[in-house]
């Protein structure tokens, strides 16, 4: 098991330009991180060759893996053009995965923003044969490279368990899993502990996050709150002080015998590097402390 950090946890940083995704990589390295997985947000790749060069060394000269690159993609599109130009887009991605020497990789499947209309179970039945068929295409032409890709329960539409394996189960594909994020099932409204046991069979990598979360008629007051799809109240916090069971969790995820990558997500309203750095520090307390 190695823990290490996304750099979407670092947002606020990097838009800031307090800091590079090289300083990043580096940052991960000097506060315990064993790997780090990359998130395209603060930053390009797939259109600076250049960079992803000095990211790739940049990792290995810190000691530190890449572990997963993390991307958005739209397979429901309005023509068959547009599909076929948002598969082109991803292969470039894919690419680039190959370029930076890293195996792994995740996609959406549908926008990440998407009006009420769009999280029901009827339009995702209605639209899973362009999920599928994207991510077949994808998942195909990874292979070649020996990359494994993932799709996430991420993105409101499809990020119920059971959305998550209909999916799976339909593309088919042995190099196309899951990147299992313990906290996103909260904001479909199903119980964290719940989605973990029935995902964690086809969990290729790991996230670990958390959430506060308050009832959709107590209405919390300031701050970076939004809503899930049945609109209760949720904001990022950092792992292992939030509301989810995240002991529960390590201990699940311990049992079932995974021993890859576990990344820490941070999307909360402290400041970024400390949140980060305590995420970590408590994943690997909860870890080291959870008997089995």
């Amino acid at each position: 098991m190695k823990i290490g950090l996304s750099s979407y946890s670092l947002l606020k940083a990097l838009k800031s330009g307090e800091m590079t995704i090289l300083d990043a990589i580096s940052w991960v390295a000097d506060n315990g991180g064993e790997h780090m997985e990359l998130v395209p947000y603060g930053y390009t790749l797939v259109d600076n060759p250049e960079l992803a060069d000095a990211v790739r060394e940049k990792a290995k000269s810190a000691g530190i893996a890449l572990s997963n690159y993390s991307m958005p993609a739209n397979f429901v599109q309005e023509s068959d053009e547009a599909f076929a130009a948002e598969v082109e887009r991803v292969k470039l991605h894919v690419d680039l995965v190959r370029r930076l020497g890293m195996k792994h990789m995740r996609h959406d499947v549908t926008a990440f923003t998407l009006p009420r209309e769009c999280m029901t179970i009827k339009w995702f039945e209605d639209n899973l044969p362009l999920m599928v068929k994207g991510s077949r295409l994808i998942a195909d032409y990874a292979a070649q490279f020996g990359i494994t890709t993932t799709i996430e329960n991420h993105g409101f539409s499809v990020q119920a368990s059971d959305r998550v394996q209909r999916v799976l189960h339909e593309v088919d594909r042995p190099n196309f899993k899951t990147t299992l994020d313990v906290g996103n099932f909260m904001c479909v409204d199903e119980n964290p502990v719940v989605g973990v046991m029935k995902n964690l069979p086809y969990a290729s990598l790991i996230h670990f996050k958390d959430f506060y979360f308050r009832p959709y008629d107590q209405h919390p007051g300031g701050g970076e709150w939004f809503l899930s799809s049945n609109g209760n109240y949720m904001r990022g916090a950092i792992v292992g002080q939030g509301d989810i069971d995240i002991r529960k969790i390590v201990k699940l995820i311990k049992q079932s015998g995974y021993d890859g990558y576990i990344t820490v997500e941070f999307e909360g309203m402290e400041e970024c590097k400390s949140a980060s750095r305590i995420a970590m520090d408590n994943l690997r307390r909860f870890w080291d402390e959870c008997e089995v």
